[in-house]
């Protein structure tokens, strides 16, 4: 019995002289432009003017952001510590994102030295989403539409509505959208049609969210018209029928002598070249 009291008395001796950490939230999250704390209280200290320091680590690199009581860092004049040791971020950005790292050291505690490891994450939200949707597609025929964002995080979620109304991932779970003919992924933002239907056309708009909030582009519409085959065979008639009397014209003109030159008629006059270019003079005696 007294064995059992002697452990226990050391043990509370030894905690007397250690110095121990502990956080109320290791993995933290806060929206940007918030502001967090990132607790770091001390259980247990003897040292009366303990080195408080603390230590961001991003990409495996750390970098002081709270070092001989002061500040430091891209979180200087955006942070604080409250006593004693807690570090409050006031205006978070998607840049504060990374590990922070608080150590206290004790020289008077026969543990002198404590850590603690806290992840936070900045939750950012999503911008308006670049949406692309086609103005006009033929019955029948396929159709893409994409959404995409990049600025949320995390990564953001997509949803994609047709006049107002959410469009389904699974078209046969709702009645206005069960002979349609699509495929929606919302991790990638993109609506497949693999063959529109008259119904298919309207306004359609894409949602982006995350834990952070949500953005929307604004609506476009979509036509779906129908294939006049008629018609096109009759363009390709009265086309075909022009070349024709094109050709036929030039046919008959070219009979005609249009496209030839016409020769010069008529007896051409020549006068004779001089022989050297001396007169001749006759004699009294050629007379």
């Amino acid at each position: 019995m007294n064995f059992t009291v002697h452990l226990f008395d050391l043990a509370c001796y030894i905690s007397t002289l250690a110095v121990i950490l502990k956080t109320t939230n290791p993995k933290p999250w806060v929206n940007e432009f918030e502001s967090i704390e990132l607790s770091c209280m001390i259980e247990s200290i003897s040292t009366t003017n303990p080195r408080i320091e603390w230590k961001k680590i991003k990409m495996g690199e750390p970098s002081y952001v709270y070092f001989d009581k002061e500040i430091a860092g891209d979180l200087e004049k955006r942070a604080k510590i409250r006593e004693p040791a807690t570090l409050v971020i006031l205006n978070a950005t998607r840049a504060d994102t990374a590990d922070y790292r608080c150590e206290v050291t004790a020289p008077n505690d026969q543990k002198s030295f404590d850590e603690i490891l806290i992840s936070l994450t900045v939750r950012v939200k999503p911008v308006v989403p670049r949406c692309s949707v086609p103005k006009s597609v033929p019955v029948g025929k396929p159709a893409e539409l994409h959404c995409l964002e990049d600025e949320g995080y995390p990564k953001s979620h997509y949803q994609w509505f047709r006049n107002k109304e959410e469009i389904p991932e699974d078209p046969k779970g709702s009645p206005k959208f069960f002979n349609s003919t699509y495929t929606l992924n919302g991790e990638m933002g993109t609506l497949k049609f693999s063959a529109v239907r008259k119904e298919d056309a309207g306004e359609y708009y894409c949602r982006a969210r995350n834990e952070a909030g949500f953005s929307k582009c604004g609506p476009q519409m979509m036509e779906v018209y129908d294939i006049n085959i008629a018609g096109i065979i009759l363009g390709v008639v009265v086309v075909v029928t022009v070349l024709l009397c094109i050709t036929v014209g030039i046919f008959c003109a070219y009979k005609r002598g249009y496209f030839t030159s016409q020769k010069q008629t008529g007896n051409n006059y020549k006068t004779p070249a001089k022989g050297d270019g001396v007169d001749y003079v006759r004699t009294e005696d050629e007379v």
